[in-house]
């Protein structure tokens, strides 16, 4: 069969095996059974298993459990909420005031999370009641949220960056310090609009509260103490060169444990807890990455990457044009595929057309980790929009329509990494240099 036309039975399959409601793994493996089945004469029996074993033997994913293990111990501490206490009286002067807690919040527990749906579940269910006692807007606290939440997959350390990298062998260390520029400048977007929105509509904004002296500031500010020190050592530990990102999430979840303790909350119920919730949520993930892998190499037997690529390659497209229609293709993609899947199940056909264009690999990493963010809060497959969903009772498309204002923003910042790609690559060009 022509490839073109193969490509497009698969995806067709794809869709309608993802319809059915089947796990997202399962339905990788059908699709990439079926393929191999019309196309191939290998045995698609051996093939599922080398490519299942060479996707488990990656050393890099051995960060992903740990860094996900980290969020669950800190979710069961009041680490999220001393982080509100803290910063809830230096927001009071800016337009918008407690609703930048959202955006602030996030941003500074994406840094030690790593995870977009573990960033919008903590920061949630400490500001969404508490908003909604002050009498905030109940829309824009649900759309910072759902949007700031996102910030979990570009600001490191990130799991989404960890799979891109082993997928594509570029060094996680450096995907990570790409990631901070772009993620400092889309919370400050995401802060711009929240101002801008409270300054053109303050009768929806309640009464500010009381002026907190200086020194009453500084005092709950020191509540921050913890989560700075656990950042510096989770991310101190990589920039400094004194570990690598597998090591740095074992030092997170060190480091987590010990402030557990400190607390007093790290009982066995709480250990047992958070161990059982990250090993299902890790051998969730694992199961994803082994069926895309055997996707992945499916489509190598195939030759659709191959054809896709010359026959795109055909179409003369400018590298401006390829770069609109990808983002189309996983704007699109992201209706149906959670992140992670989209990054692994396209990599293969993509990378090839991606250098070809002549872009950094490097820098399309943060861009399709913010493509991905867009995704996180696109109906009907968005993962913040189920989490916030959980927590606030309204249907997945309100609570999308309430984050379709980030979602523009997101799409901004896209346009912005497109424009300006040294937003991803200064830092890690200028600290490759200085070391």
């Amino acid at each position: 069969m022509d490839p073109v036309a193969l490509s497009s039975l698969l995806i067709v399959v794809l869709f309608l095996v993802l319809g059915t409601g089947i796990w997202i793994a399962l339905a990788l493996g059908i699709v990439a059974y079926a393929g191999m089945a019309i196309a191939v004469s290998a045995p698609p029996g051996q093939v599922l298993a080398t490519s299942i074993w060479g996707a488990a033997t990656s050393w890099d994913l051995t960060a992903l459990p740990m860094f996900i293990w980290m969020g669950e111990i800190l979710y069961r501490t009041r680490l999220s909420q001393d982080m509100f206490a803290g910063l809830a009286p230096w927001m009071r002067s800016l337009p918008g005031r407690l609703l930048h807690v959202n955006v602030v919040g996030c941003t500074i527990f994406a840094a030690v999370s790593g995870s977009s749906a573990a960033t919008c579940a903590t920061i949630g269910r400490i500001s969404l009641p508490e908003l909604q006692k002050r009498g905030y807007d109940e829309r824009l606290a649900i759309g910072t949220l759902a949007g700031a939440g996102t910030l979990g997959l570009l600001i490191p350390p990130s799991l989404i960056m960890i799979v891109y990298g082993a997928a594509t062998e570029q060094s996680i260390a450096r995907l990570f310090i790409a990631g901070v520029v772009p993620g400092v400048a889309l919370a400050g977007l995401f802060m711009l609009y929240v101002a801008g929105w409270a300054l053109l509509n303050p009768r929806r904004m309640p009464a500010p509260d009381p002026a907190m002296p200086l020194g009453q500031r500084l005092a709950a500010a020191r509540s921050l103490i913890p989560v700075v020190l656990l950042i510096v050592g989770v991310i101190g530990s990589i920039y400094g060169g004194l570990a690598s990102a597998t090591e740095a999430a074992v030092v997170g979840v060190a480091l987590s444990l010990l402030m557990s303790r400190a607390m007093g909350t790290l009982d066995w119920a709480n250990f047992r807890d958070g161990l059982l919730s990250a090993t299902r949520t890790s051998c969730m993930i694992a199961f994803i990455l082994a069926g895309a892998a055997f996707l992945t190499t499916a489509m190598g037997f195939t030759g659709i990457p191959r054809a896709l690529a010359e026959w795109i390659g055909a179409m003369n497209l400018s590298p401006w044009q390829l770069l609109l229609a990808l983002t189309l293709f996983y704007m699109v993609l992201g209706c149906f595929l959670d992140g992670i899947s989209m990054v692994v199940l396209t990599t293969a056909v993509i990378m090839p057309l991606v250098e070809a264009a002549g872009f950094d690999l490097i820098w399309f990493g943060i861009y399709i980790v913010i493509v991905v963010e867009m995704a996180q809060i696109t109906p009907p497959v968005g993962f913040n929009l189920y989490v916030l969903q959980g927590m606030t009772g309204r249907s997945i498309f309100r609570i999308g329509l309430y984050a379709l204002p980030f979602f523009l923003i997101l799409a901004l910042m896209v346009a912005l990494l497109a424009v300006f790609p040294d937003l991803a690559l200064w830092l890690p060009r200028h600290m490759l240099e200085a070391g």
